[in-house]
């Protein structure tokens, strides 16, 4: 809030449906930054055309996507949009499942499963 840009930013968030996700990988911040490419569009088109933004930017308030710029500021987003999610037991339970089983997704609930140690195939 009180930056130039803030209403026409809340404007476009507001416009229509989104997808919020929690992205897990070690690297996962620098990982998607990477694939969205620079938050200026004009700058994305030219040095990143098959980025998200230089693919789908439309200007700097209307870039298409989101990512948290540090693990800090991922945890404040995820508490904001996943207020039922607690990283902590993620980190704890979770996560070393994820490193050790096998996984799939799925794309009627958008999230992904582990395995368990009975489960040999996805049914």
């Amino acid at each position: 809030a009180g930056r130039f840009f803030y209403q026409r930013l809340v404007e476009f968030m507001a416009s229509g449906p989104m997808w919020a996700y929690i992205l897990a990988h070690e690297n996962a911040v620098p990982l998607w930054r990477s694939l969205m490419g620079p938050t200026k569009v004009f700058r994305a088109r030219h040095s990143d055309p098959d980025s998200i933004r230089g693919a789908y930017g439309l200007t700097d308030t209307r870039n298409t996507t989101h990512g948290s710029d540090s693990p800090a500021s991922a945890s404040r987003e995820i508490a904001f949009f996943f207020p039922e999610f607690d990283e902590q037991r993620w980190y704890e339970q979770d996560e070393p499942r994820l490193r050790r089983g096998q996984l799939y997704y799925s794309a009627e609930e958008r999230v992904h499963h582990v395995l368990g140690p009975q489960q040999a195939e996805v049914t």
